[in-house]
């Protein structure tokens, strides 16, 4: 998610020899390579898919893994922020490792931003944030903008942890942020006054969990949004004025698909025939234009049109979107023609 600070710290204190004794008792066994497979990497999944910790999916209802349900003071810590929790787990990030420069440009995590509460880490540690940094101490609670090239390193002999909830947020999570301070330790409202999170007492706090964060057929005002936003990002250019113009072509087309087919699967092909359409024009116009991230427009775009705006694709049988249309389904009708290009 794109924030206005590159660090902001949360006015929340947490009892990290407490939360590192929870989760030393979970064992090594409990530990996983990093999905990417980055060395030095390794997770353990707290909040996943129907709660199973070998399912990295973003799809479905997010729930507790067995670990979570072990480890009170963990749960307690994810409850205390008062969020709809998306996917979180433990990254451990081993001694003189890093975790590599990058930007966060998936569908999931442009509306949702990372929570960090460090639990196992050394003064030496190292959070870098296009070229600013931070180290975050143990028991703390941050967040930070993925759109921004980042890193980690970790310059000691000793591993590092933290937990990382991934997570759209509340109204009292945001006005939480609102009461919190910078890198520098700039307020941003009020002054500095942080709560320290005890252990509850009674049963479990709850903890509100995330569900359907795919969209099956992205609608036509998500489309515009996200699709706007990327352009604004994009280095000045002469080309920007008919990318932009053949953007809204685009979107007038899709709100008309829309008004059709809605989320139905015999209008999924007739989507991805539009969608694939205005990225290979885009990509003419375009070419290598790059966002102010480093990241490549082209590619950003391609993220949200070919990825994820009918995601409900990878759900069709092997015969494809006629054996997954009732038997009553109208045949689909022809789109009309692309966009034309741009003079």
């Amino acid at each position: 998610m794109k924030l206005p600070h590159p660090f902001v710290q949360l006015p929340l204190l947490f009892d990290a020899g407490r939360l590192e004794a929870e989760i030393a008792a979970l064992g090594e066994d409990a530990w996983l390579p990093h999905p990417q497979g980055f060395p030095g990497n390794s997770m353990l999944p707290l909040i996943a898919c129907e709660g199973s910790a070998q399912d990295e999916s973003f799809a479905g209802q997010m729930a507790p893994t067995p670990h979570l349900q072990r480890c009170p003071y963990l749960r307690d810590t994810i409850a205390a922020l008062g969020v709809v929790a998306g996917r979180t787990r433990l990254m451990r990030l081993s001694g003189h490792a890093e975790v590599t420069r990058h930007a966060d440009q998936g569908y999931y995590w442009a509306d949702r931003v990372r929570v960090h509460v460090p639990i196992v880490t050394q003064p030496t540690v190292r959070f870098d944030c296009d070229d600013t940094h931070t180290h975050m101490a143990a028991g703390e609670c941050w967040i930070f903008d993925t759109w921004r090239q980042h890193r980690v390193l970790n310059d000691d002999t000793r591993s590092r942890i933290h937990l990382v909830v991934d997570t759209v947020g509340s109204e009292s999570f945001w006005e939480l942020v609102d009461r919190g301070r910078t890198h520098h330790g700039e307020v941003l409202t009020v002054p500095w006054n942080p709560r320290r999170i005890e252990p509850s007492s009674g049963a479990p706090l709850p903890i509100a969990f995330e569900r359907d964060a795919l969209p099956v057929v992205m609608t036509p005002w998500e489309m515009a949004d996200r699709l706007r936003f990327l352009l604004s990002e994009a280095e000045p250019g002469a080309s920007l004025g008919p990318a932009r113009a053949l953007t809204e072509r685009f979107l007038r087309h899709w709100r008309w698909l829309w008004a059709q087919w809605g989320s139905r699967p015999d209008g999924w092909p007739v989507y991805r025939q539009a969608g694939e359409a205005y990225l290979a024009e885009l990509l003419r116009l375009v070419g290598k234009t790059a966002l102010g991230n480093e990241l490549g427009l082209v590619g950003a775009v391609s993220m949200v049109v070919r990825r994820v705006a009918v995601s409900g694709q990878e759900a069709l049988p092997a015969g494809g979107a006629a054996a997954a249309a009732p038997a009553s389904a109208p045949a689909p009708r022809a789109a009309p023609p692309p966009p034309a290009p741009m003079p």
